[in-house]
Parts: C-alpha cells; structure tokens; sequence
C-alpha cells in the first residue's frame, strides 16, 4: 500500500484499499480553533491556573501542563513548599457530560401531563410482515391513537393500514440506516419511540415513564428500555491521538457511568438498546448513516458522541417476537465480510481514528 498527499482536496476519500490519502491539516483546520490555544491566568495570589486551551475529559484525570502526575495529597506548612508541590496538581473530573469538561445535572419539580401528542412510533420493516402486524395490534391495546411510522423496504410491499399509520415504501433492500433515517425525517411530534418490527409491547411497555425523565432532564437526548428484560447498555470512551494518526475509540460493553439525578433506575451511558424514545431533533442532526446497511445501531451512537447525551432506564421494557427468521431473511441479515470491513473502514476515515476496540 502506498500514502499520497492530497492536500489539495477538500475532502476525504477512500480511493482504495491500497491507496489512502493523508489529510490532517483541513481536518484539523475543521476541528480546532483560537480557543483551542492554552492561556493562564496570573491572579494576585501564589496560584496560577489555565483559563483556556485545556479539557478535562469526563470521569477522567489529566495532569494540568507543566505538572507530571495525576493524584496528590498536599499537606504542608512551607507556602513556598506548597507552591513548588502545586505545579503537580490535577484535576479530575467526576461528572459525566457531553458538551462541557465539568457540569453537573440538575433535577427539578414539575408535573407531567403526558398525551400521544408528544410521541410517535417509528418502525423499520422488511421481510417480516407477519411481526410487524403483531407489533401493531399490540401496540393499539395499549396506545389506541399514537402514530405510528413504518418505513418498509420490502421486495413485494403489502398495504398496511389503520388509524394513525404512515406506511413509506422505499426501494427494495435498501437497509435498516436508511429506513431509519426516512422514518424520523417524517417524525412531527417532540420525541419518537424506536422500535423493531419484531418487538411486542406489554403491561411494561411504559412510553409515559420514559417521556416523564427526558422532560425531568431535559439535556438527555436518548432514553432507552430493556428488551425482554435485557438492558442492553455500552460505554464510548476515546482517547486522542497523534494529528497524523487520529485517536481510538473503545467500546465497553455493559458499562454505564452515574446514575440520572432523582431516577435511580435511570443511568447514564453512551448507548442502549434498540427499544429508545429519542428527542426528535437531536437525532436528525445527528442521522444514520445510509451507507450502513445491515449491522449499524451501535454505530449511531458513534456518529452521535458528544452530541447526544444518552440514557438508560430498567423499570421499562418491551418485549420480542420469538420467530424462527427465514433463510431470505438471514441472508441480507447477517454481515458479509466485505460489509463487516467497509463498516471500519467508514468509520476510520470518516471519524479520523487509528482504532477501533471492543470489550
């Protein structure tokens, strides 16, 4: 394989395998700014501190410049002793958030009127008509007039009708990120509940307790459930790397961060479930991304780091269909190798990173 500088180009592309384009300066040109620039404030005291320029990653300690360590316990009755010690202070930040180094959340009283004005539920389907009219008749015992959006990429599409439906026929096989993304453009409503079309609600299936916490905190973005008693969860943790090489991402499964103040049941993580209400213009800005076709949620969550600020919740729940899939249906469901490799491919390139790790 070979490197070529493509300085010249204004994007970023993957010409081939064996031929990859170095890119760093515009993609940094895009990425960094003037406040990017480390500035210090000299106050009218021993102590001197940054005021600019420096993060502090969430529940992660860093060194502040000039110092070599992370952790210190300082006792001393010498000022210039202690003033020689503080060069090596940290800070480590102890709170989760996605749009600052350190900022708590906060709870507040309120009452909620909840209404199906406020949600819809959105669908994909394909292959699997038989589910997708189960879901919908148990969906209508307990919610009788939300809206429900269905997004269908059938070979051979069937008419779906009923109060309150919105059937879109696409293009056939075009796949699960694209059918999201035509089902959420139609979305009117503040929030959306995302739903397989193999799920089946049950007495559990509580839309108003989750709509109850995202209006409780209102900078969460996504609130998901547990599937069949499954809280599926992860976390996304990356770590900064060289300007030529990019950085790493790791995900860790099962792994959530701090509790959601006032909901104990409710975590902090950086992806859930495929059972989530959603703020409905979060996730348009973020979107999913069409060129995934088969396996994608986790990387959703990729796309929406540090944008969407996600949830998960225990004591709300959906259940699944349990239906042996047809060999059609297995044959576009699982990944081909040459998917699984265009997948790390796009993400490498497109979120500038060197790997990929999963635990």
């Amino acid at each position: 394989s070979h490197v070529r500088d493509c300085s010249h180009l204004q994007s970023l592309y993957l010409i081939s395998q064996n031929d990859l384009c170095l890119h760093t300066p515009h993609f940094f040109h895009r990425t960094t700014s003037v406040l990017s620039k480390l500035l210090f404030a000299l106050p009218n005291s021993p102590l001197q501190y940054p005021i600019q320029g420096y993060t502090v990653q969430p529940l992660s300690s860093s060194v502040i410049p000039g110092s070599g360590e992370k952790e210190l316990i300082i006792k001393s009755r010498s000022l210039e002793l202690l003033n020689d010690v503080l060069v090596k202070v940290s800070y480590t930040s102890t709170v989760y958030h996605i749009n600052t180094g350190d900022l708590g959340l906060h709870s507040q009283i309120f009452f909620l009127v909840y209404n199906n004005s406020q949600v819809t539920i959105a669908t994909k389907t394909f292959l699997r008509y038989e589910q997708l009219k189960v879901l919908l008749d148990s969906i209508r015992k307990f919610y009788s007039t939300i809206k429900v959006i269905v997004a269908d990429d059938n070979f051979e599409p069937e008419h779906i009708t009923g109060e309150n439906i919105q059937h879109y026929i696409m293009p056939p096989a075009q796949g699960w990120f694209a059918g999201r993304n035509l089902a959420v453009s139609q979305v009117t409503t503040k929030y959306f509940l995302w739903v397989d079309d193999d799920f089946l609600f049950t007495e559990k299936t509580k839309i108003e307790k989750l709509v109850e916490v995202m209006e409780a905190v209102p900078e969460l973005d996504v609130v998901g459930g547990s599937v069949k008693e499954n809280q599926f969860y992860f976390s996304l943790i990356y770590e900064e790397g060289e300007e030529t090489e990019g950085g790493c991402l790791y995900r860790k499964s099962n792994k959530k961060l701090h509790s959601v103040p006032g909901y104990p049941q409710c975590f902090l993580a950086s992806g859930v479930v495929n059972f989530f209400l959603a703020r409905t213009d979060a996730v348009q800005r973020v979107g999913f991304d069409p060129k995934l076709q088969r396996i994608a949620h986790s990387e959703f969550f990729m796309d929406g780091l540090g944008y969407l600020l996600v949830a998960t919740c225990g004591d709300v729940s959906i259940d699944h269909q349990h239906v042996a899939r047809s060999a059609r249906y297995r044959k576009f469901r699982n990944p081909r190798k040459e998917d699984s490799e265009f997948k790390l491919q796009l993400h490498f390139f497109k979120n500038h990173l060197k790997c990929i790790k999963y635990g």
